[in-house]
């Protein structure tokens, strides 16, 4: 069982969109990860949303042009995605697991992005199989984003991945070190417990 499972019980989804709703509803801007990404690269290009949740990421960049694929293990977080976006292509499964060729998708993703704390929150154990799945539907030249907390006070869950670990597994998959912020925002990052990271694969 996933840390995330775990964590909510398989039963998170409305909870989880209502949080963000009234982020926005508030005036705030919730749709950071997706404009870092469109920095990345251009309209158009095949997005892989990772731990897609209710959608909202993947949504906005869809409304951008982007082409994208969701996936996601909890049902619940599906649900209002599908809801939302009927349209856009939704799949439920473990990313320890992730195969594009056991669902009818090309694994030539210029951009895989996990936000929302996905690394951090699979199964014990499977952080470095997830990292050589999501490499693996990169295109080559393809970049993973993936933001996440290191310590208490930004994630729900005691820390169990640093930083060192996530580029060692990072390398072991063929991923190259781009560059790395302390937000969204693309702020500097200077050893904070939060980080968002840019991988590329080479080969």
């Amino acid at each position: 069982m996933s840390r995330w499972q775990d964590l909510t019980g398989g039963t998170s989804g409305a909870e989880y969109a209502s949080r963000f709703e009234a982020l926005a509803r508030g005036g705030k801007d919730v749709h950071g990860e997706a404009a870092f990404c469109a920095a990345l690269v251009p309209a158009g290009a095949r997005v892989l949303d990772a731990g897609c949740g209710t959608g909202r990421v993947m949504i906005r960049l869809a409304e951008l042009g982007y082409d994208c694929v969701g996936v996601d293990l909890d049902a619940s977080m599906l649900d209002v995605a599908r809801e939302r976006a009927p349209r856009l292509p939704w799949f439920r499964t473990d990313l320890a697991a992730f195969d594009p060729a056991e669902l009818g998708v090309a694994a030539d993703f210029d951009l895989v992005v996990a936000a929302g704390n996905v690394l951090p929150l699979v199964t014990p154990g499977t952080e470095a199989t997830v990292l050589q799945r999501l490499t693996a539907a990169l295109r080559s030249g393809g970049l993973l984003v993936a933001g996440f907390g290191l310590d208490t006070a930004h994630l729900p869950v005691p820390p169990a991945l640093t930083l060192a670990q996530y580029d060692a597994h990072c390398a072991a998959a063929g991923l190259t070190p781009v560059a790395r912020f302390a937000t969204w925002d693309a702020a500097p990052y200077e050893d904070g417990g939060y980080a968002v990271s840019v991988h590329r694969r080479d080969g």
